[in-house]
C-alpha cells in the first residue's frame, strides 16, 4: 500500500490517481488558516489538503470527490488521522453538491483539474484528474463565489498560462484578485503553477515569485520555513 507520511498524518494513494507532489503539498502549506475557519476542498482527491488545513488549524473541512477510487483513500486517511471527527467527506461532482447547499465557507480551496483542452494521456483516471472535463473554470469559479462566505477566500492552484481566464471569470463573479504567487521549480525555471487568492473584499494586490529548490532535493529557504511542520524530513528528534 502506497502511503506518504507526514509528521502529523498519513496519506494513503494507492487509488488516488494524483499523487502527493511538491507543489500541492506546498499550497496546502501556505494556506490562509487563521484559526477555526468551515473550510471546502474542491476536488478533494486523497484529502492531502484537506488534512493540512486541519493541522494548520481550521475548525472543519467538507471534502467534496467524486472518484470512488479517491474517495476511497480520502477516507482511510481521514479515519486515521487526529481530527476525524471534524473531516467530512462527500462523494459527488460539486456542482450537484452545489445545487442543494446551504452552507457558507470562509475558505474555499481547489487543486482542479489542470487543463482545458490541452493533449490527453495516461490512464483514464490519470487523465481525469489532469484534464478539466468534469470540472472546467468556468463552472468552478461562479460555484466557489456561490458557496463562499461575504468575508471569504478563495484560494487555488493552477497552472500559469490559465490565470488570465480564472481571474477574468472571477471578476465578472464579483471576486477580486488579491494575491498570485507564482512557483518556480529553481532560480533559473520559468514558473508553471500559480497560486491565486480572491475575495470580494478590495485588497492591495501582492504578487510575487517563490523558489522552491536551491538545488537538487534541497529546499529554499522560504519554501523551508512553510514545509518544516509537515514533512518528516523536517521532524525534530523527540
Amino acid at each position: 500500500m502506497s502511503i506518504f507520511r507526514f509528521q502529523q498524518f498519513g496519506v494513503r494513494q494507492g487509488e488516488t490517481a494524483m499523487k502527493v507532489c511538491t507543489d500541492a503539498t506546498l499550497f496546502g502549506a501556505m494556506a490562509p488558516v487563521a484559526g477555526g475557519e468551515r473550510v471546502l476542498d474542491i476536488g478533494a482527491g486523497s484529502g492531502l489538503l484537506s488534512l493540512m488545513l486541519m493541522q494548520l488549524g481550521a475548525g472543519r473541512v467538507t471534502a467534496v470527490e467524486l472518484a470512488a477510487s479517491a474517495c476511497r483513500d480520502a477516507a482511510a486517511n481521514f479515519a486515521a488521522s487526529p481530527w476525524s471527527g471534524r473531516l467530512e467527506l462527500v462523494r459527488r461532482s460539486i456542482q450537484a453538491y452545489a445545487t442543494d447547499c446551504d452552507r457558507r465557507f470562509d475558505l474555499i480551496i481547489s487543486n482542479p483539474p489542470f487543463f482545458e483542452q490541452h493533449t490527453k494521456s495516461g490512464t483514464n483516471l490519470r487523465r481525469l484528474a489532469r484534464h478539466a472535463d468534469r470540472l472546467p473554470y468556468a463552472e468552478l469559479v461562479p460555484i466557489a463565489a456561490r458557496l463562499l462566505r461575504e468575508d471569504g477566500c478563495f484560494y487555488l492552484l493552477i497552472p500559469v498560462h490559465g490565470v488570465t481566464r480564472v481571474s477574468a471569470l472571477a471578476a465578472a463573479a464579483g471576486l477580486r484578485l488579491n494575491g498570485r504567487i507564482d512557483f518556480a521549480g529553481h532560480g533559473h525555471s520559468q514558473a508553471k503553477v500559480a497560486v491565486l487568492s480572491f475575495s470580494r473584499r478590495p485588497e492591495l494586490f501582492v504578487s510575487r515569485r517563490l523558489v522552491i529548490y536551491n538545488a537538487p532535493r534541497t529546499y529554499s529557504e522560504e519554501s523551508t520555513r512553510y514545509l518544516a511542520p509537515f514533512l518528516l524530513r523536517f521532524a525534530v528528534p523527540a
